[in-house]
């Protein structure tokens, strides 16, 4: 039982730093899964795997609680207005991946989870991180309020949050890229991929949830599994806090290069363990 509860431990440290940074989560948690392993049930590990990412979550609800709420009393009315156009472009721009996702999400768990997709994701994206920041180096942003951000560009940052139903790509890369390259300072786009974050990702964990719950054939979740499971959470949770106060911190003064070669570093790692080690 200790033992899984460190491991947990673990895991939930790995979630909650690499959730928001554009490194892949998915990718550290394959590697993190062969290298420290937990004792559970295949399919309860694919629960726990997108379950844990609601301690993520909850770290951006908690952060930006003033920014979120529109029932704030210490906001005007302008300033409440201002907030339920925030979420209306959340809402626009969470859409084609709440439709695609649904969709498509069978199919990527059958067909594209898999080391070598991760690999490839985490170099091609690592790669266009540096040749996108390489060709925005000397452009001024064009929008850096998110009361400026039109709800057509808003789709189009949507539509680049598609692309991480491909494992390896980054949830938060994929939209942070495409923000950049739609004329959005990094600040805002890091924060706006966080808000797209709530929706896109309670979806997600709600579906699997859902579908593991409804699956006569998934077993019994077992005490050391709600364990593991409630303290990969609450981990995920703090070490999220951290985290985003660290990228926002990080993103006003530098760009994302840095993120973009530890990537390609990081499936090449993945490549080699497992067409070489394993």
């Amino acid at each position: 039982m200790l033992l899984e509860f460190l491991k947990a431990v673990l895991f939930g440290i790995v979630q909650g730093i690499t959730e928001w940074l554009p490194i892949s989560s998915t990718g550290h948690m394959i590697l993190l899964d062969e290298l420290v392993h937990l004792q559970v049930s295949e399919a309860f590990y694919e629960l726990f795997e997108v379950v844990i990412q609601l301690g993520s979550i909850l770290a951006v609800v908690v952060l930006y609680w003033n920014t979120l709420n529109p029932f704030s009393m210490k906001k005007s009315s302008q300033e409440k207005q201002y907030t339920w156009q925030m979420w209306f472009k959340v809402i626009v721009g969470v859409l084609p991946l709440g439709i695609l996702g649904l969709l498509l999400d069978d199919f990527v768990d059958e067909h594209l989870n898999n080391y070598i997709v991760v690999a490839v994701a985490l170099i091609v994206y690592g790669i266009l991180f540096l040749v996108v920041e390489n060709a925005n180096r000397n452009k001024k942003p064009l929008v850096t309020d998110i009361n400026h951000l039109t709800y057509g560009r808003a789709f189009c940052v949507g539509l680049f949050q598609v692309l991480a139903i491909v494992p390896g790509t980054s949830r938060s890369g994929a939209t942070i890229l495409g923000a950049i390259l739609l004329g959005m300072a990094r600040p805002l786009a890091a924060e706006y991929s966080f808000f797209l974050a709530i929706p896109a990702m309670v979806g997600a964990s709600g579906l699997k949830a859902v579908k593991f719950f409804l699956d006569d054939a998934s077993p019994a979740i077992t005490g050391t599994e709600w364990m593991v499971l409630i303290v990969g959470t609450a981990v995920s949770f703090a070490v999220s806090m951290a985290a985003i106060r660290l990228l926002v911190q990080y993103v006003r003064k530098h760009d994302f290069k840095g993120f973009g070669i530890y990537r390609i570093i990081l499936g090449v790692i993945v490549l080699a363990y497992f067409l070489i080690v394993r």
